[in-house]
């Protein structure tokens, strides 16, 4: 009875041994796509900063470009660490690698799940009127130096469009109050009718014809319309990536001796 129990231990020792290494390796082989993805991330963001072939004036053309480039460098660089601490982890069979990955893996999951929970908290805060009302007090016109106003800017000039609902917003704005001869900013002049300065005159002193009169709202809207669901799903689909990440490492540091 006694060499049966001993049989049985034996049989599953060696059951659980075959499972902790099958997991071992296939999370680090997990992890290995993770840290090659956000290599190549980091790797493609940092070659657009030092410019190679002209990459900042195609983000002087289109402004929206480079706060994205920031946004790639921040996701490359946080992939590259965690695929490098899960990899290590799993590989050396590190408890405190381990355990530091969990947390971070946690960590972010946690600010995931209240980005999504504030976003559909105060999803009825980002309305047109809430826009209009922004623009209306902060817009300044040809401010470089002001974030606000650059972004306007840079949003007005990729999506062709001029305030938030049309070129009316700016009436009754700080816009108005600093450069009270112009009815719109050039921003929202309509750049393949420019010949020359007499174009945007006419243009920012209100000529119709000279300038966009669609709002950047319904713009805006109509354009990422079809990336919303993908987006979705794809929140989904990292939301669950990370939580298996999570439950396969601490099963892991659970399973090392």
């Amino acid at each position: 009875m006694f060499c049966v129990c001993v049989c049985v231990q034996g049989q599953v020792s060696a059951m659980e041994g075959d499972c902790l290494s099958c997991m071992k390796y296939l999370m680090f082989i997990f992890n290995f796509f993770i840290f090659l993805g956000g290599f190549l991330l980091l790797g493609v963001s940092m070659w657009v900063l030092v410019d190679p072939l002209g990459f900042r004036e195609i983000m002087a053309v289109n402004p929206l470009l480079f706060p994205g480039v920031y946004v790639v460098l921040a996701m490359g660089s946080m992939l590259f660490l965690l695929g490098f601490l899960g990899c290590c982890g799993a590989i050396r069979e590190n408890k405190c690698l381990l355990l530091f990955f969990s947390m971070l893996i946690l960590f972010i999951f946690l600010a995931e799940l209240a980005a999504a929970i504030l976003a559909f908290l105060f999803r009825d805060h980002l309305n047109r009127d809430y826009f209009t009302r922004e623009l209306k007090r902060h817009y300044q016109g040809h401010n470089n130096s002001d974030v606000f106003t650059s972004m306007w800017n840079g949003i007005m000039t990729t999506f062709h469009c001029c305030g938030v609902s049309g070129p009316e917003d700016f009436q009754e704005s700080l816009f108005r109050l600093l450069s009270p001869g112009h009815m719109v900013p050039e921003a929202c002049c309509q750049r393949n009718s420019y010949h020359g300065d007499v174009s945007a005159e006419q243009c920012m002193s209100g000529r119709v014809a000279f300038r966009h009169n669609k709002g950047c709202y319904s713009a805006t809207v109509n354009y990422f319309e079809m990336y919303i669901y993908s987006a979705g799903a794809l929140a989904i689909a990292v939301l669950t990536i990370e939580l298996f990440a999570m439950v396969f490492a601490m099963c892991l540091f659970r399973g090392i001796q």
